[in-house]
């Protein structure tokens, strides 16, 4: 199969780039995600990336902290990750962007939607930091709100689990892997896609979803060219 898609928004969890250490950066699983990558460019796709920091900082978890000091932490939680990931990509030789949301100039480019389309349209992978620079949002509405923004055609969600089940698989042997979603069922279901936010903005700006497993990140190129792997989530 070829090139199914001429411009992504790929959504990297924090936990994906901790391995199996669950805390902190897994160098080699860092540098294979980005060999992934870099066939994706290497094919002709263009690449936004948005990652998430739970693999240093979870501020749901975070006891009696204010919520907005604790998401801020987040949002830096998530410029370590941009720039680990960039760094891997650099030495992979794939010319790379990272644009943060709240602005830190002396590491990275603040968040400029007609950059970051210029940057991708020369080949550029773009990596956007600090969620949507705004606390009460996850990263998952960040990737919703920058798919939009740079009118990516699908957004590839790798995560710890092989797609979206009816529930947890990992508590229930029974749970049910769907092949093909809704919008409106992920949201009448309540089911763990992404949040409900996300989900409502990825449906009314018809943005579908991919989510699969990152256990092998060859599995970012093989969406990429198509192949049939975890849950499609669009509308009807």
């Amino acid at each position: 199969m070829g090139l199914q898609y001429k411009r992504i928004l790929l959504k990297l969890s924090g936990e994906a780039l901790a391995g199996n250490q669950g805390f902190g950066l897994d160098h080699e699983v860092v540098k294979k995600i980005s060999k992934s990558i870099g066939k994706c460019v290497d094919a002709g796709c263009q690449v936004g990336i948005v990652v998430g920091g739970g693999n240093f900082w979870r501020g749901r978890s975070s006891g009696d902290m204010d919520h907005t000091r604790a998401d801020h932490m987040g949002m830096l939680a998530t410029v370590i990750n941009c720039l680990a990931l960039a760094d891997a990509l650099e030495q992979d030789g794939i010319v790379v962007r990272v644009q943060t949301a709240i602005s830190m100039q002396a590491i990275a480019e603040p968040y400029i939607r007609n950059r970051a389309v210029r940057h991708l349209e020369k080949g550029r992978v773009v990596i956007f930091g600090c969620g949507t620079g705004n606390p009460f949002f996850s990263t998952d509405t960040a990737s919703a709100l920058r798919a939009a923004e740079i009118d990516a055609e699908i957004i590839l969600k790798a995560t710890l689990v092989d797609g979206v089940y009816d529930s947890d698989p990992n508590k229930n042997p029974d749970a049910k892997r769907y092949d093909l979603l809704t919008f409106s069922e992920v949201l009448n279901k309540k089911l763990a896609v992404m949040d409900m936010t996300a989900a409502s903005m990825c449906r009314d700006n018809k943005t579908p979803i991919l989510v699969f497993s990152i256990s092998d990140p060859d599995n970012i190129f093989r969406a990429v060219n198509g192949e049939q792997i975890g849950t499609l989530v669009k509308e009807a």
